[in-house]
């Protein structure tokens, strides 16, 4: 028979977690304990409270990887004390950092000789990247105004508006304008014309989308000014499945890129990279010399300490996988986004708004939002443990609100059969019940006039539509953060 000790000091030894006081006690919340409490305790009631998070593998609005092999967890694990910045005492693993940038940036067809290092950098993920490479331009751009004795004080870059929120810190972080091409209905990429149009003499680079968080789809990346591509989804995607697409250090213009490597580089939340064309694009100005531990190390980063677990972890993926094994995998979450589409067409209730060629996910919206909306589809679908993200897309086609699924990995094509099944279910339940959008949302009473009387119009199916976008969008606020 297990019995508790009765003891009330921090040295109790417990013998049953829940038959001990801690599962009784408020959890502390603002200010730290007075007293310890054992570690069995301490573990069990966080564990109980991480149980009410949603799992991690039906996430299917993050791109972030939820899955890796074993022994990958083992490698990650082993080194999870490692910081990464101490050089000299953990020379392999900058080693292998050094390892992934030349892989990285060959994969991007860098013009930098096989036998020769590449140019790049490890990061937090791409926002941090995309900070860095934001800042390779601005300072080209003044080097070169400066030489020229003209005013540098005005930087801009422009961008279309379905751009991640990191573009915008960047820009108002470090004081650069940021000139968003506006998006249209129907056309939910950075139009090349019109980002032509904006761009000037302050220009200091273009921003293109490999992958757009919001269709999938790739932007075109034509244009006569320095070009960065952020292919912070895309870049582990076009390699191996559209090796023809020209979208990298193959075009002259493209003098950085970045990429995420805890998306479908398959690396868990934590790594991105960012690799330069030739060392001549990255401003040696930029780059710290600090003598730390005992040598000298060359560091370009926005932080100092950092784990190694990623970085190790993605020097194994790409050993472990090779071409051959991420080409596969990429082909089977096509695959997989191909079924998804099919099975939500066969219902006959949705659009399909993301391509074909891209990134592998499904953007969808209804076609009728008249009675019901995708919000209420999202919020049906927790129920079986799904987290589907709605949203409305960004300025000028703001009237349009969709799903989105991203499919990673691990979404295999059992899990795409039960999701479908899961939506036709949602959709049966919402037919069943009363239209949660008001009629004063569903239809308009104009002026009484000599052609009308005083009968009501019924509204056309694009303002009713972006009458019931309006009415979400308010309730949703402050409900949700929003897709990553």
């Amino acid at each position: 028979m297990v019995i508790s000790t009765t003891e009330t000091d921090s040295r109790e030894i417990l013998n049953s977690t829940f038959a001990s006081r801690y599962v009784r006690a408020a959890i502390p919340r603002f200010k730290m304990p007075d007293n310890s409490m054992p570690k069995e305790a301490a573990y069990q009631v966080i564990n109980d409270e991480l149980m009410l998070d949603g799992n991690p593998r039906l996430n299917l609005a993050s791109f972030v990887t939820t899955w890796m092999e074993p022994e990958c967890d083992k490698l990650v694990m082993a080194s999870i004390n490692k910081n990464y910045v101490d050089m000299d005492e953990y020379p392999v693993t900058t080693e292998l950092q050094n390892r992934c940038v030349n892989m990285i940036a060959h994969l991007f067809n860098t013009p930098v000789a096989d036998d020769k290092t590449a140019v790049g950098v490890g990061t937090v993920g791409s926002s941090e990247a995309i900070m860095l490479a934001g800042l390779a331009f601005k300072r080209k751009w003044q080097q070169k105004r400066k030489e020229q004795g003209k005013p540098y004080d005005k930087p801009n870059i422009v961008t279309g508006a379905n751009v991640q929120v990191c573009w915008e810190k960047f820009a108002r972080y470090f004081e650069v304008e940021l000139k968003e091409v506006k998006l249209e209905e129907g056309y939910y990429v950075m139009n090349p014309v019109k980002a032509v149009e904006l761009v000037d003499e302050n220009t200091i680079c273009v921003a293109a989308i490999l992958g757009s968080t919001l269709t999938g789809e790739f932007e075109d990346t034509g244009w006569d000014t320095p070009i960065h591509v952020d292919a912070a989804s895309g870049g582990f995607i076009a390699p191996f499945l559209y090796p023809d697409l020209e979208w990298d250090f193959r075009l002259p213009l493209v003098k950085s890129i970045n990429v995420s490597g805890h998306k479908y580089g398959l690396v868990y939340a934590g790594v991105g990279w960012v690799v330069w064309r030739t060392k001549d694009d990255l401003p040696d100005e930029l780059v710290f010399h600090i003598n730390y531990l005992g040598s000298d190390q060359p560091t370009f980063t926005l932080n100092f300490s950092k784990g190694s677990s990623q970085i190790i972890a993605q020097y194994y993926q790409f050993i472990r996988l090779g071409f051959e094994g991420y080409k596969n995998i990429m082909e089977n979450c096509m695959g997989n986004a191909r079924a998804l589409r099919e099975g939500l067409e066969k219902t006959g209730r949705f659009e399909i708004l993301s391509k074909d060629v891209g990134v592998p996910l499904v953007a969808f919206s209804l076609k009728d939002s008249s009675a019901h909306t995708v919000f209420e589809i999202s919020e049906g679908l927790r129920k079986f443990g799904w987290i589907v993200p709605a949203y409305t897309m960004p300025a000028n086609a703001e009237n349009v609100a969709v799903l989105r699924v991203v499919v990673r990995e691990d979404f295999s094509r059992s899990l795409v059969e039960r999701l479908i099944s899961h939506i036709e279910e949602v959709l049966k339940e919402i037919d069943s019940l009363p239209s949660r959008v008001s009629t004063k949302t569903a239809h308009v009473t104009p002026m009484v006039n000599e052609t009308q009387g005083d009968k009501p119009l019924k509204k056309s199916v694009r303002e009713t539509q972006e009458e019931v976008t309006r009415h979400w969008k308010r309730f949703m606020k402050g409900r949700r953060a929003g897709a990553c």
